[in-house]
C-alpha cells in the first residue's frame, strides 16, 4: 500500500482537461500503480499512484511520487520508452503538458523519418 496520496479531483481534472485539449476529443484516463525509484541511489521500489492514458499505439504515463511531485513518460512498447528529460516535476499542468509536447515532437519526427526497409 502506497503512502503516496492518490491524485486528487483538482489534479484529475487539469490531467483530463490538458489531454481532452491536445486530442481534441475526450481520452479515457484510469488510476494505476505503479513502481518507481523515487531518487537515483533507491535500490527498492516504491508503490506510486499514476494516471494512465492511450491514445493510437503510445501510451502515456504521469505518476505521483509525493505531494506536487510528479513524474511521467510515454512509451509504445516495453523497448520503445521516452522521458521528458526531466525527472521530476511540482506542477502537475507543467508535467503533463511537458509530456505531451515532447510526445508530439518525437511524433511529428518518427512521421517524418522514412520507412526503413530491410535488406533482401
Amino acid at each position: 500500500m502506497s503512502t503516496i496520496p492518490d491524485f486528487s479531483d483538482e489534479e484529475f481534472n487539469v490531467v483530463r482537461d490538458t489531454v481532452k485539449e491536445r486530442f481534441r476529443q475526450d481520452v479515457p484516463i484510469e488510476p494505476v500503480d505503479t513502481e518507481l525509484r523515487l531518487y537515483k541511489d533507491d535500490r527498492e521500489l516504491t508503490e506510486c499512484p499514476a494516471l494512465y492514458w492511450q491514445v493510437g499505439e503510445c501510451h502515456f504515463l504521469l505518476a505521483k511520487m509525493g505531494d506536487s511531485v510528479f513524474h511521467c513518460q510515454f512509451f509504445y512498447s516495453v523497448r520503445d520508452q521516452y522521458g521528458t528529460g526531466i525527472d521530476r516535476f511540482d506542477d502537475i499542468l507543467n508535467a503533463v503538458t511537458t509530456l505531451l509536447q515532447v510526445q508530439a515532437d518525437h511524433e511529428s519526427q518518427r512521421q517524418d523519418e522514412p520507412n526503413s526497409q530491410p535488406s533482401e
